[in-house]
């Protein structure tokens, strides 16, 4: 094929050569391919200043990330032919991971995929893309899926804060099959059900499956708060796994409600709910001196972007005091981030800090990652965004 050429300033391809996938607007030599000369969403060939092919592109110029990296051949685009193939080799992957069809089957960049994710809950696909170039590849999307899996329902939940970054239009759209309102999830053998409309990204975060595996086995007997719960996630797991009793925190009251619904789903009579504003929440419950044997604190992103950096570390930090103020004398705390920006180390610096401050003895003893439905690109810090602490805290100790 015949493509555009997108040229790159001199030395701007360092990064990509070590494993990256995006190309930012700062890095094309606009003197010899002006980005005003592309449209939205073309597939374009890169080169280096001194002519080297580096593969081809999906460009945007409106987008601070105005290209992403389709393939390192620069004879090959993203065909519906390579687009299927490279959602095959995902599915492929979840399918010797997990025994049930519910997992992240696409995670973008991880995947060969920039600008696509696809969750698969059981019969109903979701699908969100956020890119201009993947957006002119949405019918041959939706063909692969049927292709590959059948399902009975695909939904394109395209109404995520990206698209509006690429120029896209938001929207929620049946694309194949019978309209659904509510997505059957089945995650570590505990049922849910999650609301499709308001639901949070495509209505369940898979990212944390394997720390919330873990939350069970720190569960029975316990007595359990769930700060940010959403629908349930944790404390839900929590509860299933024996604790004696479970509270779960949300500023939502449709995400209070499903709470509620995925309790009685899973036959519980042992959790109840607080609907507030979290950091409020856990100032008024340590003002009335309840104590709790596990704490999860496992809130949004408080880190969105990197100017936002010391003020989220604060938030963290306020966050991580509160919620070990709440543990009894000897109880865990589950410190959770999904900060892109927040690293794993400065995570337990904050832990460790928030220890210190309120006398606490402080013992790491698990740190989690992201599940495996959500591979990490070691070239792409930011496919690694995920972590969690498990903490033993202990009070009066030493």
């Amino acid at each position: 094929m015949n493509f555009p050429i997108l040229y790159l300033r001199k030395g701007a391809e360092r990064r990509l050569r070590a494993g990256h996938l995006w190309v930012y607007s700062n890095e094309v030599d606009t003197r010899r391919s002006p980005l005003t000369d592309f449209e939205a969403g073309v597939q374009a060939e890169l080169r280096a200043s001194n002519d080297k092919p580096l593969g081809t592109v999906f460009v945007n110029p409106h987008a601070l990330i105005c290209g992403r990296l389709i393939s390192r051949d620069a004879g090959h685009g993203m065909t519906p032919q390579r687009l299927t193939q490279r959602m095959e080799v995902a599915l492929e992957l979840r399918n010797r991971l997990f025994d049930k069809p519910f997992y992240r089957w696409v995670f973008g960049d991880s995947d060969g995929l920039s600008g696509l994710v696809i969750d698969r809950f059981d019969s109903t696909v979701v699908v969100q893309i956020s890119t201009a170039g993947m957006e002119l590849m949405k019918e041959a999307v939706v063909r692969a899926i049927q292709r590959l899996v059948h399902p009975e329902a695909i939904i394109l939940k395209n109404d995520g804060k990206m698209r509006k970054v690429e120029g896209l239009d938001t929207y929620v759209e049946q694309a194949h099959g019978s309209e659904v309102s509510l997505l059957q999830v089945e995650e570590n053998g505990v049922r849910f059900e999650v609301p499709l409309e308001g639901g949070q990204k495509t209505g369940w975060f898979y990212d944390h499956r394997m720390n919330r595996a873990r939350l069970q086995a720190y569960a029975p007997g316990k007595r359990v708060l769930d700060v940010f719960s959403y629908v349930g996630g944790w404390g839900i797991q929590a509860a299933c796994a024996g604790a004696t009793q479970v509270t779960c925190v949300d500023s939502s009251a449709g995400a209070i409600d499903s709470v509620h619904h995925n309790a009685r789903l899973n036959g519980l009579e042992n959790v109840e709910t607080i609907e507030g504003d979290a950091f409020e929440a856990l100032k008024a419950l340590a003002d009335e001196k309840e104590k709790y044997d596990v704490v999860v604190l496992d809130p949004p992103a408080l880190i969105p972007r990197r100017r936002d950096q010391k003020a989220g570390e604060e938030a963290y930090a306020r966050l991580n005091q509160l919620g070990l103020r709440l543990l009894e004398r000897d109880g865990i705390l589950v410190s959770a981030s999904c900060s892109m920006h927040l690293s794993q180390e400065k995570l337990v610096d904050i832990i460790r800090g928030s220890g210190r401050k309120i006398d606490r003895f402080v013992q790491l003893l698990e740190q989690g990652h992201q599940a495996p439905d959500h591979p990490v690109i070691p070239g792409i810090p930011e496919t690694d965004y995920i972590k969690s602490c498990f903490v033993r805290s202990l009070t009066g100790f030493f």
